[in-house]
């Protein structure tokens, strides 16, 4: 496949910093969608989520038909991955990518990462399998995508916002997203955001091996290596929801790691 074609503009990775904090005009998300020639993968990291998967696979192809579905599932004891295979059986767009155990949300999305590059996808798509990103955002995300490298579904600029959040998590989500921007001397207001559209060119361009974090820290890392790159990077508003059905999958050791990697990553960058 030809890195690019008449209706896939790829962008220069120099320095190109960010516009100031907050919201900055998005195209209109009822323009069409990127042309069918760009192809997209939408990767969905899954540990027991059969009660979500079918409902929020549909959703997705409701707002993008043309993007391929593939379901990273860690052997989930409730049968979610039973149920992807079933669901790949009746549909060519969705694919499923068993693995032994739980291996970690940071591995499963590198693993989608790897796919996206491996099979020539022009756009990834990463978000949380438990409903809570709407897909009734994406077509604004891939809009943004005509002038970005990487569009973020943001909690923290002007019109973002959270549903069903208890205080503490709320707290906690917050103060580690002002904690990550001020060590890293980031411009990104939701640096943790798990809702994203990567280029995958700009993806190619990372060294994936070497990227080690897990869970809420590795949405950190990869937002700040794109960044302090010179990749493109924007925010656009959603509004996150708390998952209906299942349970959470944030403990405190996730936020631990997420605090001593930064503090390293912080110190080095000073060093």
């Amino acid at each position: 496949m030809q890195a690019a074609s008449g209706n896939l503009r790829l962008y220069r990775t120099g320095f190109d910093p960010l516009p100031p904090p907050g919201l900055t005009p998005m195209p209109d998300p009822s323009e069409p969608l990127p042309p069918p020639a760009t192809r997209l993968l939408v990767t969905l990291a899954t540990y027991n989520e059969r009660d979500n998967l079918a409902g929020l696979i549909a959703a997705i192809h409701a707002e993008v038909p043309s993007a391929d579905v593939l379901v990273v599932d860690d052997n989930s004891p409730d049968g979610t991955g039973a149920l992807a295979d079933e669901l790949s059986r009746g549909d060519a767009r969705v694919r499923v990518l068993p693995r032994p155990g739980k291996l970690g949300l940071g591995t499963a999305i590198l693993a989608g990462m790897r796919s996206a590059i491996d099979h020539d996808y022009d756009l990834l798509v990463n978000l949380d399998a438990d409903l809570s990103h709407p897909p009734r955002y994406l077509p604004a995300l891939l809009a943004g995508m005509r002038d970005h490298d990487v569009m973020i579904g943001s909690r923290y600029v002007p019109g973002g916002g959270t549903q069903d959040w208890p205080w503490l998590r709320q707290a906690i989500s917050r103060g580690g997203n002002w904690y990550a921007r001020t060590v890293l001397r980031s411009r990104i207001r939701d640096i943790t955001a798990g809702f994203r559209v990567y280029r995958v060119t700009a993806l190619r361009q990372l060294n994936l091996a070497g990227v080690a974090s897990q869970g809420y820290c590795f949405q950190v890392e990869l937002a700040w290596l794109l960044e302090k790159s010179g990749h493109r990077v924007q925010e656009h508003p959603i509004t996150f929801v708390e998952r209906a059905t299942g349970r959470s999958k944030m403990h405190p050791g996730i936020v631990l790691e997420a605090l001593a990697r930064v503090t390293v990553w912080g110190v080095s960058r000073r060093g």
